[in-house]
């Protein structure tokens, strides 16, 4: 089972970009489907990206355009490009790796993203 840290989270202009990073310790992380999520309080959890090795990536209707997900799997790194943010998009964070079939199902301890002027 992989352990997950994420890291670039921070306080952004609107309009401006950040990037999430995503390290998993493990092996086989080439297995693991990788999402991102995002929470702000009082809502659930939603999901942003998800991309599988090989896969398509998902994204969600409110950052089509805007978000990238990618990974790097001889890293065991996700990443989540954000570009032209918006105050709607203030939350914490969270990097999510499930493997397919399995009950291996981890969450990261997620990244504070705040869009403000």
């Amino acid at each position: 089972q992989v352990q997950l840290r994420e890291s670039g989270g921070g306080l952004v202009q609107p309009g401006g970009s950040l990037r999430l990073s995503c390290a998993a310790s493990g092996s086989n992380f080439w297995l693991y489907v990788m999402d991102w999520y995002r929470q702000t309080p009082g809502k659930q959890r939603e999901l942003v990206a998800s991309l599988a090795t090989g896969g398509a990536p998902i994204y969600a209707d409110s950052v089509k355009g805007r978000f990238t997900i990618s990974r790097d799997n001889p890293e065991g790194t996700v990443y989540l490009q954000m570009n032209n943010l918006k105050p709607e998009d203030t939350a914490v964070y969270y990097c999510h790796a499930r493997r397919p079939r399995s009950p291996d199902d981890t969450w990261g301890q997620g990244t504070q993203v705040t869009v403000s002027s």
